[in-house]
């Protein structure tokens, strides 16, 4: 579940941001002063800031212009004037996107998915349910519990994932292991399966790759 962090000092704004969040299963923070914000983000190290351009104290371009100089966290600017110079500036400093009020709340949401999409895909991690994959490390976390996947258990895994609700063949499964430079026989891959279904229930993930018998897996 990504994490997004509102910093916006109109309150009606604000509650209606965290309500639209948390309804499409975003974990959704705020900051209620500001004279501190860098600091904040910081501690909270969220995957998406939702930042005001007109705040007390630092105004969000100032705050973004600082906040680049210390991390990469996205950042969509919010401003409340169609103003090119402000969305300007936003890109300039570093902003991922920027959205003008009154906007769209689908709009916005496909414009953060967008955002976390590339950066995830950047960062070689996808996400299944609330699993978190880094495909680059080998391991897959549940809030803070995780497991270490060897190189065949994640590349089997990652095909299952991107082919997700269909069914994949064994010899889908054993072509893509030998593109990988991964030579695999019949009965190594009943193996590396079972092994990582093993661990996926460790996560509490019981039975979500299914054998469809004669026919080869599906993850659900």
């Amino acid at each position: 579940m990504a994490k997004i962090l509102v910093i916006e000092d109109d309150k009606a704004i604000c509650e209606a941001l965290i309500n639209l969040l948390k309804n499409n299963n975003y974990e959704a923070l705020t900051l209620d002063v500001y004279n501190d914000a860098i600091a904040e983000i910081l501690k909270i190290n969220p995957d998406l800031v939702l930042l005001d351009i007109n705040l007390p104290a630092l105004n969000g371009k100032q705050i973004l212009k600082v906040l680049r100089e210390k991390t990469n966290i996205p950042v969509i600017m919010v401003t409340s004037l169609n103003n090119e110079t402000d969305e300007a500036l936003s890109i300039s400093y570093g902003a991922d996107d920027y959205i003008t009020k009154p906007y769209n709340p689908n709009i916005l949401l496909l414009r953060i998915g967008a955002v976390l999409k590339r950066i995830n895909r950047e960062n070689n991690v996808l996400t299944y349910k609330d699993l978190i994959v880094n495909i680059q490390k080998g391991i897959i976390t549940r809030n803070n519990h995780e497991i270490v996947l060897t190189k065949n258990e994640m590349i089997i895994f990652y095909y299952l994932l991107v082919h997700q609700n269909r069914i994949v063949t064994r010899d889908e499964l054993m072509t893509d292991l030998w593109d990988n430079n991964e030579f695999i026989n019949d009965n190594a891959l009943t193996v590396n399966i079972s092994r990582l279904r093993t661990k996926l229930k460790e996560l509490g993930y019981k039975n979500i790759i299914e054998t469809r018998k004669g026919q080869g897996y599906i993850l659900s």
